[in-house]
């Protein structure tokens, strides 16, 4: 089971979070690496908008731990 927490971050922060995980995404293609998970999280972060935004306690679903 996957605990998620409830954030909220406003129409700045949500520009942050989406700039940084492009940057990460060109570096993963730079790196002939995966970008599926990037992808979904940056949509995640679009369709939700700047309000009511749930991150994982942990990425278990992607192999990723805190």
């Amino acid at each position: 089971m996957i605990r998620t927490k409830k954030i909220e971050i406003d129409e700045y922060e949500q520009g942050i979070l989406i700039n940084a995980l492009n940057l990460f995404r060109n570096q993963q293609i730079r790196e002939s690496r995966p970008t599926d998970p990037i992808d979904e999280l940056i949509m995640k972060i679009i369709e939700h908008g700047p309000r009511n935004l749930m991150v994982a306690e942990r990425g278990d679903s992607y192999g990723y731990a805190r």
